[in-house]
């Protein structure tokens, strides 16, 4: 591990908004009152990396709290950081699996849920471990509050058509779906928000693919 690694990872220990591992499950069911001091809705970003969506979502909306979860703590350094130096109350981050998820939250505690640009899997083989598959789709049902919304971003036009084939599979409410997000009438301010990746794919033109849904 090279020597900023280490240095990430020594520093983020540090960090008041970052919690690793089980440093997390204490706040399961209370991460609004036990960590934000406020009743305010919980809103959460899988494969967060380095936190720039977390971050600009919780700028926007000083009213809701979101958690940027990843497991790689030298990226979620990145976010955590630029919370802390810019005065961002309301973000944290955890470190964790995402297939753990529900040892950190509990039934409802979650609003809403944002996935921007993870690992698509592309193998066959692999399909079990996107983040859009059944048994995170059931993970995702139990936190999400009723009616709450399901976002993904992606470049990857082969995940995008799995999540869809999900949704119509699943039978699943679909609000809002594009191949083209920047070419369609949906890319408002949020939608706009551009991740470092995001913008390494649309200076070589790929088209960004998005997906909004929700489990009733």
């Amino acid at each position: 591990m090279g020597k900023d690694k280490l240095k990430r990872f020594a520093e983020i220990d540090t960090f008041s908004n970052v919690f690793q591992m089980d440093g997390g499950k204490p706040l399961k069911g209370k991460w609004a009152t036990g960590f934000f001091n406020n009743t305010n809705p919980v809103v959460v970003e899988l494969a967060c990396g380095k936190g720039e969506y977390t971050v600009n979502l919780a700028q926007m909306f000083p009213d809701k709290n979101f958690i940027g979860v990843d497991y790689k703590g030298n990226r979620i350094w990145r976010g955590a950081k630029t919370a802390i130096e810019e005065g961002v109350a309301n973000v944290a981050f955890l470190r964790i699996q995402i297939e753990n998820l529900i040892d950190y939250f509990v039934e409802n505690e979650v609003d809403e849920i944002w996935i921007t640009f993870p690992d698509p899997q592309p193998q066959i083989s692999r399909e079990k471990k996107r983040l859009t598959s059944d048994r995170f789709l059931n993970m995702y049902r139990q936190i999400l509050r009723p009616g709450g919304f399901m976002n993904l971003k992606t470049d990857n036009d082969g995940f995008y058509a799995f999540t869809v084939e999900q949704t119509e599979k699943l039978n699943l409410p679909v609000h809002v779906k594009t191949e083209d997000l920047y070419h369609s009438e949906f890319a408002d301010e949020v939608l706009s928000i551009k991740t470092y990746y995001e913008k390494k794919y649309l200076a070589h033109n790929k088209n960004i693919n998005y997906i909004k849904f929700s489990f009733e």
